[in-house]
């Protein structure tokens, strides 16, 4: 999306025209979550037949596509989106369109289950913190404790006495 951006905007500003000149995390925000001031004026942008409008709206209807809850809908929302995607003539978008069908089993199993890697990434990011911090260990078993000390999730506060 990004890509696609900067490419127009370069040649935009060539021409003289600053209309996408400060809107770079305009259109890299969901627009969910925007004001509707903001969010008309991103419309507004859209609805000129930029290619960054273009970009956009696959960008957000690509993400629409992990709100689906039953696999055969979203199959056939992918293969929908894929195809306006490639045809789109935008690079950078066929690109990520080519990258996600070389995925797309694995992404069906996250809209089949609902569960992600994210946990255990979280904790092995954890570990490479410890091993760094300490920068090396005597044995193998301090290695271990220090883990076990930051991960095990202990509660080390003292207890109240009476």
């Amino acid at each position: 999306m990004d890509k696609v951006r900067r490419r127009e905007n370069l040649t935009l500003r060539a021409a003289g025209d600053d209309r996408l000149a400060g809107t770079r995390y305009d259109w890299l925000r969901s627009a969910a979550t925007m004001e509707p001031a903001d969010r008309r004026q991103l419309l507004e942008l859209y609805q000129s037949g930029l290619r960054t409008g273009r970009a956009w709206a696959l960008k957000e209807l690509g993400m629409a596509f992990f709100s689906y809850r039953y696999e055969r809908p979203a199959r056939k929302h992918f293969h929908w989106w894929y195809n306006w995607a490639v045809r789109s003539r935008l690079q950078p978008m066929i690109e990520v369109a080519a990258m996600l069908k070389r995925r797309f089993e694995n992404i069906v199993t996250y809209i089949r289950h609902r569960v992600t890697n994210a946990s255990s990434e979280s904790l092995n990011a954890k570990i490479q913190w410890v091993k760094y911090t300490a920068r090396g260990f005597r044995n193998q078993q301090n290695c271990k404790t220090a883990i076990y000390f930051h991960c095990g999730g202990l509660d080390l506060a003292p207890s109240p006495t009476k």
